[in-house]
């Protein structure tokens, strides 16, 4: 059991636990001192390992090797949006990371936010959207999809214009074969990745995050509302685990449900032209163009990469922001 104050040596340094800053069923993550400086300290979560199945254990300890692998391919200027790996090595026989230490989550931002009574500004959506979008452009351009994009692995800076991206464990290199399991978060997937083929496999590709792009794009313009073909299928995911997919199905006549219903669309350009504040509201348009486009429910309709996904960015910047 981690304790603070505990001890924690790498290959760089030693790391003194401070404070547990987050936990899931695969890890935990502490802020602890380092050799220069604080970072976040990222381990798998012993105690759930213990109580877990030996093919749960090896894929949480294959997840964190797989974070590494990418974290360290990286060269210095990819890393601008991508969080840093500054150290890594074995506690216990289990993988650990030492990452730089952002302050806070895209989606704890926009809870405290929410309770003071704010909102984001359009500018800084558009600003997050294409930092996340650059983001997801580097993890692609070295052979990745990353497959797991919420807002609680976007992480901001102090200023809250800079973020970067984390947690690569659910990442799949996009030359591999089709996912033999279900990956990622269920309430963040794209319809190949809830629904499996006819061969039980999950068909995806980098235009699968392109789909959480646009569901973190709904979430951030509607303050915090998720999709309800995603919140549908976390619903179904935390009832009926892999059966849900079949159960979402049989309840919808054999069909795939819509991924933006129509009044998902009204919303959402009624809050894009609020956000604008009555000012050059076309970008209205131009944002529901980009919305439908992410949110396609065939992936061979999204966008192709992310240079059109920047220019579609872009476009709603011109229109849209005073």
């Amino acid at each position: 059991m981690l304790e603070a104050g505990q001890v924690v040596p790498l290959g760089a340094g030693a790391y003194r636990l401070r404070k547990q800053l987050a936990g899931s069923s695969y890890g935990v993550v502490w802020q602890a001192a380092g050799p220069s400086s604080d970072v976040a300290l990222k381990l798998v979560n012993r105690p759930q390992m213990a109580r877990a199945l030996p093919a749960h254990r090896d894929r949480w300890i294959a997840s964190a090797n797989t974070e590494i692998v990418f974290l360290r391919s990286l060269r210095p200027w990819d890393e601008r949006h991508i969080v840093r790996l500054l150290d890594s090595g074995d506690h216990d026989g289990l993988p650990v990371m030492a990452l730089e230490l952002m302050d806070t989550d895209l989606g704890r931002h926009l809870a405290g936010e929410r309770a003071a009574g704010r909102r984001a500004s359009l500018a800084a959506i558009l600003g997050w959207m294409e930092q996340i979008n650059q983001a997801l452009a580097k993890v692609h351009q070295y052979g990745w999809n990353y497959l797991d994009l919420k807002p609680a692995n976007v992480l901001l800076g102090a200023s809250r214009d800079n973020v970067k991206l984390a947690d690569f464990g659910t990442s799949r290199a996009r030359a591999g074969a089709p996912c033999a399991g279900f990956a990622g978060t269920a309430n963040w997937q794209a319809p190949e990745q809830f629904f499996a083929t006819p061969k039980n496999t999950y068909d995806t590709d980098w235009r699968s995050d392109y789909f959480a792009l646009g569901a973190m794009f709904y979430y951030l313009v509607t303050d915090g509302l998720p999709l309800r073909f995603c919140r549908d299928c976390g619903q179904a995911w935390r009832e009926h685990q892999s059966r849900g997919a079949q159960q979402m199905l049989a309840a919808n006549h054999g069909e795939l449900p819509a991924t933006l219903c129509g009044d998902e669309a009204a919303l959402f350009v009624r809050r894009i032209r609020q956000r604008a504040g009555g000012l050059r509201t076309t970008g209205a348009c131009a944002s529901l163009a980009l919305l439908r486009a992410l949110l396609a429910a065939d992936r061979c309709e999204r966008p192709a990469h992310g240079m059109q996904i920047a220019r579609m960015i872009a476009a709603i910047r011109a229109r849209a922001v005073p």
